[in-house]
């Protein structure tokens, strides 16, 4: 039985039926290099497949969400935010008849193209990229796929469908998209992302809200008295709190998460349910031209309250900018290095493929972006504090 039959299924359980846009193998428009079709499993399978047996995902594991990889075993990294996503997403997507595994190959390969140390590497390496048209960690998770891992002889990179692909390119500046042939057309054009990507991409959002929530409260950078400025927070702690009163406290907060969860991916779901139904009802093609998937109103507010009390008390905690700043001396001193020596990028575990004939700098971005944070500051120490 094929994607697009199963999720025919879904009407059959009082779901909406959303396979008209949902993207299936039979309207996919295919992969770069042709591939004999696989046998036991569907062309999508095949693709979330390729990502997670790739280097890079590997990678993810010791690569910082917020918290460095050296602080705790027990906070988030790349690895398990993308594991989160993952399953917050194709929870969402089986719902609404969307295709599920474009949906988790799109949440597992997001991250694929970021740095070491997390937005602070980030906003670094783009700032030592400037004058090269700076640096977008959604286009390299795209650069990842398509060009830097080396694990097949008939192609370069992992030879993705191309609504992986276009999945994968969330966003990025009208130059590079200029640059990416077919697959950047939907941002020259500011067209919408498929229903799978847009699930993602909200997946996305909802997973490191709650999760960088998490991580705060077990860092005590966050407490429920802060996170009571949140109505939604606020609410459900004090009712679930009413409720046990002789509960252990992480085990209110961890109820409290969850609801708070549950409160997102409903209401998504549902808010989408009724868009859906709009396009049904609308005899205008421009309907195409907006977002499915999306939140109400009133949960749009909420969300983006949250996103902003987290960004004022965890995001700039003094701890968090100090390792910041420290982060970002790391990824600047290593660029200037190996921008100045390219030659002493090595053959190492964490080289890449980009071809010689490129520009050597792109050299050094792909090798930095690829590196995790013990390896970056391993090498940092190694170039500059050298053991006597």
């Amino acid at each position: 039985m094929n994607v697009h039959a199963l999720q025919r299924q879904h009407s059959t359980t009082g779901h909406i039926e959303l396979s008209s846009l949902a993207r299936t193998s039979e309207n996919s428009r295919g992969r770069v290099v042709a591939e004999q079709a696989p046998s036991h499993r569907s062309e999508f399978q095949r693709d979330r497949d390729r990502i997670i047996h790739c280097s890079a995902f590997r990678r993810l594991e010791y690569k910082t969400q917020v918290f460095v990889n050296h602080e705790g075993d027990m906070f988030r990294t790349r690895l398990t935010h993308s594991l989160e996503v993952a399953q917050v997403a194709r929870s969402i997507a089986r719902v609404l008849a969307a295709n599920e595994d474009l949906t988790e190959a799109i949440a597992l390969a997001h991250d694929l193209g970021h740095t070491p140390f997390g937005h602070a590497g980030q906003d670094a390496l783009n700032d030592c990229m400037a004058k090269f048209g700076g640096f977008e960690h959604n286009l390299q998770s795209l650069r990842v796929v398509d060009k830097l891992e080396s694990r097949y002889l008939e192609f370069r990179g992992l030879n993705l469908l191309f609504e992986t692909r276009e999945g994968i390119l969330k966003h990025c500046s009208k130059r590079r998209a200029e640059q990416l042939g077919e697959v950047g057309q939907r941002i020259l054009h500011k067209r919408p992302p498929s229903i799978e990507a847009q699930i993602a991409n909200l997946a996305d959002e909802i997973a490191y809200n709650h999760h960088d929530i998490d991580d705060g409260l077990r860092a005590e950078m966050l407490n429920p008295e802060i996170l009571s400025q949140s109505n939604l927070f606020g609410e459900i702690f004090r009712s679930v709190s009413k409720s046990y009163p002789h509960a252990d406290q992480s085990v209110i907060k961890h109820t409290v998460l969850r609801e708070m969860l549950s409160v997102f991916v409903n209401d998504l779901i549902n808010t989408s349910r009724r868009n859906y139904l709009a396009f049904l009802n609308s005899s205008s093609g421009e309907q195409l031209n907006i977002e499915i998937i999306g939140f109400s109103d009133e949960i749009k507010r909420e969300h983006k309250a949250l996103k902003k009390l987290l960004f004022d008390n965890l995001y700039r905690h003094p701890k968090i900018e100090k390792n910041n700043l420290l982060a970002k001396d790391i990824v600047r001193e290593l660029f200037d290095y190996f921008a100045c020596n390219p030659e002493k990028i090595g053959e190492t575990k964490f080289a890449t493929t980009t071809d010689v004939e490129e520009e050597p700098i792109l050299r050094v971005a792909d090798y930095i972006a690829g590196m995790t944070d013990r390896f970056a500051v391993t090498t940092f120490n190694d170039l500059f504090y050298p053991a006597t």
